[in-house]
């Protein structure tokens, strides 16, 4: 067991000197030449369509295309391609930290100290178990917190994507691990409580409980959830809540809520969603969405958002990733057992039922869906190619489904290889929205939009959280 330890503590050491390497090297490879020099992403404000896009007896789908790529400079080019590409190596990176702190707390024996001091404080199954998910949750997070700040928020200040101070960002995150351990410690107990009555097909158990859950949140986080991390507003009457509300009623989008939220606090990305079920269902836009785009833009991306309320995609993705997670846990039981078996006795685990041995579990489901990630991307990107046809057909704005596209290609990787979009890319890319875009635009040339001069860009409308809805006027 003492050589085990000592290469298992070497390989921990490695891993955080090659983490430790990445970022300062990822570091010194995008900060830029001068300090004081802003970074040229966004586009600005309002519609642009290029000569090339607009209709006429010579209109080239191809040329339109490239025309709106083109729209790219070299350098927005490169810092989205370079951010994009990067996180292909923070997801192996992600896993590995995740799969090292495992490791960690298996090895060094302190997941079996945790579960001593939980039993030690109650003899009840259930509850000493919530107690050491309770105490493991908090020991990630702070192992994992340094690794964290580097991810999600110096990285992001570096792409110039991040508008949180550091207090801001701690909040956040303070917030999600109260969350977390509001919800996963009774979520846990129960499904180890399954594992104790059920003995080998506790996985069956679980996958239909997590199918049950997922449905659940999905109800209840834009309720519930989403408001601890921004102020949810109804949208201000105008021509933006007009488009939205119109397409609702034309596509029978059962809701009169139409929010917008202030995502500006924490980024610059634009984004929409069509989120919950039944009388949880609303409309959200964030207030980028709102004051960087145009109103052609505004209606394409809510055509989109709105034919995944349309084709059902919320339920068909929660079958599908509950399949997924099934095959997940039933991957996770044989493993585990194997493990045990072989490792156990040596790391003090007393069997599947133990919750010490939470780590080993985590361990293994994590790799697995790291090995399933084109499976998901490709689950994803199928439902979201989907939503792109349906809200070029419902919103009738292909230049401004093709504007939305170029936007959020200042931080997605506008070209990748056929292979790169199947394994890391859960959206069609940006060319792919484009191009499909222009062959609508081509087959429907007396669009009005297309046809008319641009109108100039709409006045930004400030987000004021003391308001209820009437919104305000820069």
């Amino acid at each position: 067991m003492g050589s085990l330890k000592n290469w298992l503590w070497g390989a921990l050491l490695v891993l955080g000197l090659l983490a430790a390497a990445y970022a300062f090297g990822a570091d010194a490879a995008s900060t830029p030449s001068t300090p004081n020099t802003p970074i040229a992403r966004d586009f600005p404000p309002g519609l642009i369509i290029p000569d090339a896009a607009r209709p006429g007896p010579h209109f080239d789908v191809d040329k339109a295309t490239q025309a709106y790529l083109d729209l790219l400079s070299p350098a927005q080019r490169k810092l989205s391609d370079d951010y994009f590409e990067g996180g292909y190596w923070l997801q192996l990176w992600d896993f590995l930290i995740g799969a090292g702190i495992g490791v960690l707390l298996l090895v060094s024996g302190i997941s079996v100290r945790m579960r001593e001091l939980a039993q030690a404080i109650s003899r009840r199954s259930w509850l000493s178990t919530a107690i050491y998910v309770l105490l493991w949750l908090l020991l990630v997070y702070l192992i994992n917190l340094p690794w964290s700040w580097y991810e999600s928020y110096v990285r992001e200040h570096q792409y110039g994507l991040s508008t949180q101070s550091p207090a801001a960002w701690f909040g956040d995150g303070f917030k999600d691990l109260m969350v977390d351990a509001i919800l996963a410690p009774p979520i846990i107990a129960m499904l180890y409580a399954w594992v104790r009555r059920l003995g080998v097909r506790w996985w069956v158990a679980a996958s239909l409980g997590g199918f049950v859950l997922s449905l659940l949140l999905g109800m209840l986080a834009p309720v519930y959830f989403a408001p601890l991390f921004n102020d949810y507003k109804p949208l201000p009457n105008g021509p933006v809540r007009e488009a939205v509300l119109s397409l609702a009623r034309a596509n029978r989008i059962p809701t009169d809520h139409v929010e917008w939220f202030d995502a500006s606090r924490q980024t610059t990305r634009v984004s929409a969603n069509v989120s919950g079920f039944l009388n949880t269902t609303r409309v959200n836009l964030n207030d980028n969405l709102v004051n960087k785009t145009s109103l052609p833009e505004i209606r394409a991306v809510l055509g989109h958002e709105m034919g995944h309320y349309v084709l059902n995609h919320a339920l068909r993705l929660t079958i599908y990733f509950s399949l997924l997670l099934t095959l997940g846990f039933y991957f996770t039981h044989r493993i585990l057992d194997w493990s045990l078996a072989r490792w156990g006795g040596r790391l003090q685990l007393e069997g599947r039922d133990d919750p010490a041995a939470l780590p080993l579990v985590a361990l293994i489901l994590s790799g697995f869906f790291f090995l399933m990630t084109p499976v998901s991307n490709s689950i994803t990107r199928q439902a979201e190619a989907e939503a792109d046809a349906f809200g070029l057909n419902a919103a009738r704005e292909p230049n401004g489904f093709a504007m939305a596209a170029m936007r959020l290609s200042t931080y997605r990787k506008l070209q990748p290889g056929p292979w790169e979009e199947v394994i890391f890319y859960d959206h069609p890319s940006g060319y792919t929205r484009v191009h499909n875009s222009m062959i609508w635009l081509g087959e429907n040339q007396d669009n009005p939009t297309a046809n008319a001069p641009i109108a100039p860009p709409m006045q930004p409308l400030k987000f004021d959280s003391k308001l209820n809805g009437s919104g305000s006027r820069h």
